[in-house]
């Protein structure tokens, strides 16, 4: 039996389906639910990482709990199950240019281990109260402890209980937002990412 490569079709083919072009519609179609851009930090001990991340939703309102979907092949996914916790910072749309310094593991961080205060790819950041760092120029943040997780294939699904919140109030307000400067989204830049 051959292994299947990432180019392959997943999952269900409907019969009388030509399976490559049934893949690309069904990728498109995916690609359309409306999902945000997050800077998701992570840390364990002393090792913290930054990571764009898209699959992200609050999953209960007592408590207050947010899931995240996280590639169980990445960095961040370490640091989480280890660590057990994890922030959100939430971008403004100005700054979509930002997502693509975290795609990648950070390598260029210097960060202080006592007060959380940093640099890290080039971006200034602090410590929220459960340690996980989080952006400074981060219009919202969240800082979570994770209560579950959930294996589901490719990635990972943690539910962190919200710990601690905060914002730039303009940002947020009722009307304030415009194009220009709400929370940043997956269609304001050329990134995708599911199907």
């Amino acid at each position: 039996m051959a292994a299947a490569n990432d180019d392959d079709p997943v999952g269900p083919i409907p019969v009388e389906r030509d399976p490559d072009d049934y893949d690309r519609l069904r990728r498109r179609v995916l690609w359309s639910i409306p999902v945000g851009l997050y800077v998701v930090g992570s840390r364990a001990g002393a090792r913290r990482n930054l990571m764009t991340v898209s699959w992200v939703t609050q999953v209960a309102q007592e408590p207050k709990l947010v899931g995240i979907g996280v590639e169980r092949r990445a960095y961040t996914h370490e640091l989480m199950t280890e660590g057990g916790v994890f922030s959100l910072s939430f971008l403004a749309r100005r700054d979509r240019a930002l997502v693509r310094h975290f795609v990648k593991p950070v390598q260029d961080a210097d960060v202080d281990d006592e007060t959380g205060v940093g640099i890290m790819n080039g971006e200034a950041v602090r410590q929220a109260s459960t340690g996980a760092p989080i952006l400074e120029l981060a219009v919202a943040w969240l800082d979570c402890e994770i209560r579950h997780t959930l294996p589901l294939g490719s990635h990972t699904w943690f539910v962190g209980e919200v710990m601690d919140a905060g914002a730039a109030d303009s940002e947020l307000e009722p009307g304030t937002a415009t194009a220009d400067d709400g929370i940043l989204r997956m269609e304001d830049t050329r990134m995708n990412y599911g199907g």
